[in-house]
């Protein structure tokens, strides 16, 4: 949950004029997914593994 969180931070920091909503939804089992207008951008179930560094936030900026 903290490093979720700590992500929410910097995507909001970075994208706050763009973002009309950004979603936590705590949850068991490791579930970690991102999506921007409902295009899935990132899986953790698919890939095995939480976003690298800066991963999630260039994947957002791609998107946005």
């Amino acid at each position: 949950m903290d490093r979720a969180v700590a992500l929410a931070e910097n995507l909001l920091n970075q994208h706050k004029n763009k973002v009309s909503e950004l979603v936590i939804i705590p949850s068991q089992g490791g579930v970690f997914e991102i999506r921007v207008n409902d295009k899935l951008l990132f899986s953790k179930a698919e890939l095995g593994r939480f976003p690298e560094e800066g991963e999630a936030e260039n994947l957002v900026k791609e998107a946005i």
